[in-house]
């Protein structure tokens, strides 16, 4: 089986020294896989971003998603999120083996993302729908993150330009961090959300309607779940992007029953959030602030 080298490339920069072991280690973990569950396995997905997801059937020919990756803390909750939902708007978890980095999910048929489907508009009002299926009070003793802990890729980039902010404008981050801290000062109710439900993470499914796959884990403000949303899946043209964010945002105000402003806040400092993390995985972080700044007016 072929691991795309984009895949690798970002597993070393990303894991370091960890990710080259696990990479090596890679053949006889799937080895062990397909034994375990008598597995049989296809090419993998393509477009990975950080594991290797690859279809296959079990015994007996259903269809499965075998998910790999290197043991973290991102992989620990979102198994914790799936079971949560327990297939309730999101795909199934069949098994797992988290300390080890190993998620068996159901195979979301036909598969199709959001977008490829509906129109813009529908696209928004599905997507509200779908995170209102989702969202659930936090059992006791979670170990769901909260946002606090996310935002503080902002603390970090200061530390490591001495209180500045690299090549970031101040007046942006400077911004976001009011805006954040405005925000988490006045969440009423924390539950936890999907954390990345955009386009491509909504697929169509004969099972259930709409269903969500890949959850991040996070247990907070509700109206920070759009953030993701609002990002990707927009027009190339300026004016063009400005209307389908508006449109976005005042969908989701209605569908959510949450205050337009509040959930524009949200969006903007994720999208400055986003910013930051691309920095440091040294991808390419302009256009997001780009993004940032037109939610900033809307």
């Amino acid at each position: 089986m072929q691991v795309p080298d984009s895949l690798k490339e970002r597993i070393e920069r990303v894991h370091g020294a960890t990710g080259g072991a696990w990479l090596a280690h890679l053949p006889a973990l799937l080895a062990e896989c397909r034994q375990r569950w008598a597995l049989e396995l296809d090419e993998p997905f393509a477009n990975l971003s950080y594991n290797l997801v690859i279809p296959g059937r079990i015994s007996g020919g259903a269809e499965v998603v075998l998910k790999v990756g290197v043991p973290c803390r991102e992989l620990l909750t979102e198994a914790a999120a799936l079971e949560l939902f327990a297939g309730q708007g999101a795909v199934r978890l069949l098994a797992h083996d988290v300390p080890r980095g190993i998620l068996l999910l159901e195979r979301v048929t036909p598969g199709r993302p959001l977008h490829e489907v509906q129109t813009d508009a529908e696209a928004t009002r599905s997507a509200a729908t779908l995170m209102q299926r989702l969202w659930r009070d936090a059992p006791l003793g979670h170990t769901f993150p909260t946002l606090a802990v996310w935002f503080r890729a902002f603390q970090k980039l200061r530390q490591r330009f001495d209180g500045g902010t690299g090549p970031f404008p101040s007046d942006i981050i400077a911004r976001a961090e009011r805006v954040f801290a405005e925000l988490n000062a006045s969440t009423e109710r924390r539950v936890v959300l999907h954390g990345d439900l955009h386009h491509t993470n909504i697929l169509s499914s004969a099972r259930s309607g709409w269903l969500a796959i890949d959850p991040k884990g996070i247990c907070d403000d509700a109206g920070y779940e759009v953030g993701s949303f609002m990002l990707n899946q927009l027009p190339a043209e300026a004016d063009a992007t400005t209307q389908v964010l508006a449109q976005r945002l005042s969908i989701f105000s209605t569908e959510l029953q949450i205050n337009r402003t509040r959930l524009a806040g949200w969006a903007f400092c994720h999208a400055v959030l986003s910013a930051v993390w691309n920095f440091e995985e040294a991808a390419d972080w302009r256009d997001t602030i780009r993004l940032a700044r037109m939610i900033e007016q809307l």
